[in-house]
């Protein structure tokens, strides 16, 4: 057991290098961003699997081992624990007088009737009873069981566990997916914004199911100290599950996700898009929609682009055009600038400059679609040369210099950002813990108690009637026990008057009579 708790900190401490350093298989940009900014700590860390940490030969070694341990653990314990089970309780001591709780008195009685009394009277109390008859004539009863019981119970349990997370890290799957106000998704991986498959997972474990954002709400403080921070977040979702399946109303909040097709969709973000429509040089809609922005701070401010590839210049001539900047819920102008006062779209107002160009959608490199390559663009500017820029509240249009085209602020939508996660050792996992929480509290709660009671013959018809108890823990309620069947046996055997008081038996518990 000791290997098995040196293993499980070594488990804890070889997974520290995951939370520190981005992994690949969750975070390819992270870790890319890392690599570039120590080149010469990546390749060191590349060497040793820091990257991938839970996928690393060495992590993969500190759990077989750990399995291995708790295995050698479990097997030989439960076989001695079978062993105990179907042995007899031990027998009685030779001088049950020297244990620290016993009872002693002297009645007038038959030995097998008060050797079968006790018997019963223990077996009532849910102890294994073992009644001798012959050699020292003696009754031993033994309870506490469930305390090794609980033991391995947790081990097992915990083995279990790990065996759950070992699978969830192999067949479980994480993703992550914007949805706009109107739109949906399917459960497919091109759907994904971003999507992490365990090491055995496939595309084909995927189950069928969708969704389309109906809505969105969130309410905020108004007042007081907690101004500006949320007291809802509910999203509106419309989901389907399986092929053809009936469509069904469902309100997903935080830490109430919803659970369709094997996995739970979390809601794990939200923001504004507004809606724009882009004309270019000729008049033509050359892009239209809403545009997600991404919050920046508590009070959504939000940065974001909007990209037309496809917009051409009077001459009818490509000439993609692209814009960047912020939109602020409530906009509130200061000497250092704009920000937004409150998350709620009070008073929105847009900020955006303008670029004519190429925006490198066709140059097969990836490109991040919420920000704005402008390396092959070039800048709008005002007649005086300063960059053109201008705010824009809904309604409002904004002209590009030169009748390059347009910008028109239609309106606000919002979106929310879903988790979908699917663990197929969900359920293994919940219920070992709770059988490890059952263990764990059987091992520390539950006492193994001993209790024995010998019937010496003595000259005359007479016997002397020994009650004892031992509890390696040291409890009080061993004592009690001891007392309170002594009680009961004396009730039916009660001490002779004549007797003379036992003075070696300690009091107060621990009372002889005779």
């Amino acid at each position: 057991m000791r290997t098995a708790l040196v293993l499980l900190l070594l488990l804890a401490l070889a997974a520290v290098p995951g939370s520190l350093v981005p992994q690949e298989g969750r975070q390819p940009a992270q870790a890319a961003e890392f690599r570039r900014r120590y080149p010469d700590l990546a390749p060191l860390l590349d060497k040793l699997g820091f990257f991938d940490v839970y996928a690393s030969p060495w992590f993969a070694a500190v759990y077989l081992l750990l399995f291995i341990s708790l295995a050698g653990c479990i097997v030989p314990r439960t076989k001695q624990y079978v062993r105990i089970l179907r042995s007899r309780p031990p027998t009685a001591p030779s001088r049950l007088d020297r244990l620290p709780q016993h009872v002693a008195w002297t009645a007038s009685s038959d030995r097998g009737e008060a050797l079968l009394t006790a018997g019963d009277l223990l077996r009532r109390r849910r102890f294994r009873v073992a009644v001798d008859f012959e050699g020292n004539g003696s009754v031993a009863g033994e309870k506490g069981y469930l305390r090794e019981a609980g033991n391995l119970v947790f081990h097992t349990a915990l083995f279990g566990l790990l065996i759950a997370l070992a699978g969830g890290s192999l067949f479980g799957t994480t993703g992550q997916k914007l949805v706009l106000e109107g739109e949906s998704f399917t459960n497919t991986v091109t759907q994904y914004d971003d999507f992490t498959p365990g090491t055995l997972a496939s595309a084909d474990s995927l189950q069928p199911f969708g969704f389309r954002l109906k809505g969105f709400s969130a309410t905020y403080q108004r007042s007081g100290p907690q101004r500006g921070t949320a007291s809802s977040f509910v999203a509106k979702l419309s989901y389907t599950e399986g092929d053809g399946g009936r469509a069904r109303d469902a309100l997903v909040e935080v830490n109430k996700p919803l659970e369709v097709g094997g996995s739970k969709v979390f809601l794990v973000g939200h923001g504004y898009a507004p809606v724009v429509t882009v004309r270019d040089g000729k008049g033509e809609v050359a892009w239209q929609g809403p545009a997600a922005f991404l919050p920046q701070d508590g009070n959504l401010r939000s940065v974001g682009v909007v990209k037309a590839p496809d917009a051409r210049d009077r001459n009818g001539k490509r000439d993609g055009l692209g814009f960047s900047g912020f939109f602020l819920p409530t906009v509130q102008l200061t000497k250092d600038g704009w920000f937004s006062s409150f998350p709620a779209p009070d008073d929105p107002v847009m900020v955006l400059t303008a670029y004519h160009g190429d925006l490198g959608l066709d140059s097969g490199r990836p490109q991040n679609v919420y920000q704005l390559d402008s390396s092959g663009m070039t800048q709008f500017r005002k007649a005086d040369g300063s960059p053109f820029a201008q705010a824009l509240r809904p309604g409002d249009r904004m002209k590009l210099p030169g009748g390059a085209g347009s910008l028109t602020f239609d309106g606000i939508k919002q979106w929310a950002s879903f988790q979908i996660a699917r663990n197929p050792s969900n359920s293994t996992a919940l219920w070992s813990s709770v059988a490890m929480g059952l263990g764990l509290c059987a091992s520390l709660f539950i006492r193994r108690r001993r209790v024995w009671v010998r019937v010496e013959p003595l000259l005359g018809g007479r016997v002397r009637i020994v009650v004892a108890g031992l509890d390696p823990g040291g409890t009080e309620r061993t004592a009690e026990e001891v007392t309170e069947l002594a009680d009961e046996l004396r009730e039916r055997f009660p001490a002779l008057r004549t007797a003379t008081p036992d003075v070696n038996t300690p009091e107060p518990v621990h009372q002889e009579q005779k």
